[in-house]
């Protein structure tokens, strides 16, 4: 849907995982986080986001940062880290 596709994963001294759906889902309702910066964002499954070229990522990692934390998503010492993955390619037809 649109132009970009961000993994999301969240680090810690023991690992990496990929970001459960339901933080980013969580995040993405403008109702909770007020930030309409963020409405060109779309989770679509765990550590996945499609965004807009618009969305800076550096930004949407803090933003990301500070909203798991004020929920208590993320572990003690774990951070979110966000990278760009291949563009979506076009979607095949629903028959």
């Amino acid at each position: 849907m649109f132009a970009r596709r961000l993994t999301v994963t969240l680090q810690s001294a023991s690992g990496t995982r990929a970001c459960p759906l339901k933080y980013l889902d969580s995040f993405a309702m403008r109702s909770f986080t007020g930030e309409s910066r963020f409405d060109e964002t779309l989770p679509v499954d765990d550590g996945l986001l499609e965004a807009s070229r618009r969305v800076s990522v550096a930004q949407l990692r803090d933003a990301l940062q500070d909203w798991f934390r004020r929920k208590s998503y993320l572990l003690p010492g774990e951070q979110v880290t966000i990278t760009e993955a291949a563009a979506p390619g076009p979607r095949a037809p629903s028959s």
